[in-house]
């Protein structure tokens, strides 16, 4: 029973599926609030100086044509500080995890099996017809 939990919790679908979920749920509230309150001041310093911070306006005249650059700045720091600690506290460990308890498969030693099966079954079918090849 466990080396069915164990082969089940080091298959590469399961990690990917734990990946997606804490990137998507876990970590996200604790970068967000460590971005809403360094980051996103730290990046409204280089805006105007208005309350709407790094960003521009499409029509000078127009305040709903505002793009604001410090939002989206801040999505992709939180997407790198997200994957970093996905990939230190998740996918390196259970690397080496699998590394050192998991099945050894080796794909080249998997390729030469395969191609030793077929060179065996072409002689064996050289030597049924007589050395005569049809196709």
């Amino acid at each position: 029973m466990l080396k069915g939990f164990k082969d089940f919790l080091l298959r590469g679908n399961v990690l990917d599926l734990a990946v997606a979920v804490v990137m998507g749920a876990a970590f996200t509230a604790i970068v967000k609030a460590f971005s809403d309150g360094i980051i996103t001041p730290l990046i409204n310093i280089f805006g105007g100086t208005g309350d709407l911070g790094l960003g521009f306006r499409l029509v000078s005249d127009k305040p709903a044509t505002y793009v604001a650059m410090g939002p989206i700045i801040t999505a992709a720091i939180n997407f790198i500080l997200i994957a970093l600690v996905v990939y230190f506290v998740l996918v390196l460990p259970a690397s080496h995890a699998r590394k050192r308890w998991g099945k050894a498969e080796d794909p080249e030693a998997t390729e030469l099996a395969r191609l030793t099966e077929i060179r065996d079954l072409l002689a064996e079918v050289n030597q049924s017809s007589g050395g005569r090849h049809e196709f």
